[in-house]
């Protein structure tokens, strides 16, 4: 089996890196970008997207699935970025699948899910993140690779096109900046950010709200912080959320009814609100006549 190196060399063997370039190639990146800014008119995607991938996500057992995210001044991948926003999530990671899905378009290793609830696309869904930055990085199972909008000089195609990255950040930068003692999540993205998206992206962060765990069923914990060298220039509200589920199925009814605790803390703070919600899920018939792209 090709370790996770050996199998990004092999995935840049396909766009004939090292070959003479092949005239498609051009056509290819422009269809890329155009499909990507198609699907993600507007900046909100971006952070949806992620938070369906990781909803969407395969858990180890007896892990809390968690999503944190966090953004710094700190330029950790010396692409100049002024601001850098950190994901990470404690998923099973990334398999070659996975990688071979976002190295392409139209693939995705989710197809064929839509009736288990899935909405993302891990092969197109994750190019949401270029409205964002020009270069995202994946830490992943093993995988250290970053992506460029810009055409590669050896193949002329963006945004699916892998490297191996060494350096800049390192592991060592990584678990920095996680701040903790226990070992990284097996899921980073890291997202140096576009100067004129940065406050966009401070915004949507701030407005994040408990209540978004509402929504999503394997997700318990979300936080949000920012780690800036000097705390005084944070801007961003700290908020760390989590819910705790009592469920009763109701067989005769087909229905699922169960009581959600969420509870959040902002900026440091003990306790700053909890609540419980009543949730109710119930699956209806369909009339045939009110079906709408129905596929059997």
């Amino acid at each position: 089996m090709a370790t996770p190196r050996e199998h990004i060399e092999e995935i840049r063997k396909d766009f004939s890196i090292g070959e003479e370039k092949h005239r498609l190639t051009k056509g290819f990146h422009q269809a890329v970008k155009y499909l990507s800014a198609e699907l993600y008119a507007k900046d909100v995607h971006f952070l949806m997207e992620l938070l369906q991938n990781a909803e969407d996500n395969d858990y180890p057992e007896g892990v809390d699935p968690s999503l944190e995210f966090v953004i710094t001044s700190r330029d950790i991948t010396a692409t100049g970025a002024p601001a850098t926003l950190i994901v990470f999530n404690n998923e099973k990671g990334f398999s070659p699948d996975n990688i071979e899905a976002i190295c392409n378009v139209g693939l995705s290793t989710k197809k064929g899910n839509r009736k288990r609830g899935y909405i993302g696309e891990k092969g197109i869904g994750f190019k949401s993140v270029f409205l964002i930055t020009a270069q995202p990085y994946i830490f992943s199972n093993g995988y250290q690779i970053r992506f460029s909008e810009e055409p590669c000089v050896h193949c002329n195609v963006g945004y699916i096109v892998p490297e191996w990255v060494d350096a800049n950040p390192t592991l060592s930068d990584i678990k920095q900046m996680y701040g903790s003692g226990s070992a990284l999540p097996n899921t980073t993205l890291i997202l140096p950010l576009k100067a004129d998206k940065v406050e966009a992206v401070k915004q949507q962060l701030s407005s994040m709200q408990p209540e978004i765990l509402l929504f999503l069923s394997k997700i318990e914990r979300l936080s949000v912080r920012e780690d800036n060298e000097d705390p005084r220039h944070n801007t961003v509200s700290a908020i760390a959320i989590s819910s705790d589920t009592n469920s009763d199925t109701r067989k005769d009814m087909d229905a699922e009814s169960y009581t959600l605790h969420l509870s959040a803390k902002e900026n440091g703070f003990k306790f700053d609100k909890e609540c419980g919600y009543y949730m109710w899920k119930q699956k209806f018939p369909v009339k045939p006549e009110c079906r709408v792209g129905w596929e059997k």
